[in-house]
């Protein structure tokens, strides 16, 4: 029985090159990673702002594909760090919005909890973890959530943010210890040392 011919995925260094003389071909970057992207800016800004921070990271990106560098095959880390820079831009309201999803108990940036065991409810576990990201400088922030929310690897986020390896190493220590500390009575303090 014949086997299908594998699908041969693009890498997006290429689809970025191709896109100089035939830019329709960078619709396939955005494809790839708008979704990902879109819940990460729902998780740092809410619904109503996601759709502006996809937006915009990608018209930055598209503007900029010309001194994207090629020998980065995935995209992923330079698409995170314009969307970083662009979430900057609202970081007041980043901030804003947490502080009030502590004080009302609604969640404005819908977060979503992680598996909730023992009847704790979502909202037990987020207000201490939210109240810890508002207090959070914005570059330890910026760490923190491309790597638990985005998913980088340390060398992704130092790419991403355009810093040293080892800089991205403290500020996720310094945003872990205050995570820690405001989660200290939770059920989930353990999930912070991973």
């Amino acid at each position: 029985m014949p086997q299908p011919a594998a699908t041969v995925e693009v890498a997006d260094a290429e689809l970025i090159r191709r896109s100089w003389q035939e830019p329709e071909a960078f619709a396939a970057v955005f494809d790839r990673h708008a979704p990902q992207l879109h819940r990460y800016a729902v998780r740092r800004l809410g619904r109503d702002a996601a759709e502006d921070i996809v937006s915009d990271t990608f018209l930055a990106a598209f503007q900029n594909r010309h001194r994207y560098g090629l020998e980065h095959t995935d995209a992923r880390p330079w698409l995170y760090g314009i969307a970083s820079n662009v979430i900057g831009k609202r970081r007041r309201d980043e901030v804003t919005r947490y502080r009030a999803y502590v004080r009302g108990g609604v969640d404005p940036v819908e977060i979503t909890g992680g598996l909730v065991e023992d009847n704790v409810t979502t909202l037990t576990v987020n207000r201490p973890l939210v109240a810890a990201l508002a207090g959070l400088k914005s570059g330890d922030r910026d760490v923190l959530l491309l790597i638990a929310w985005a998913g980088l690897s340390y060398e992704e986020v130092a790419r991403a943010l355009d810093i040293p390896v080892g800089t991205v190493r403290s500020r996720l220590n310094r945003a872990r210890k205050k995570a820690r500390q405001a989660l200290e009575n939770t059920v989930w303090k353990d999930t912070l040392d991973g």
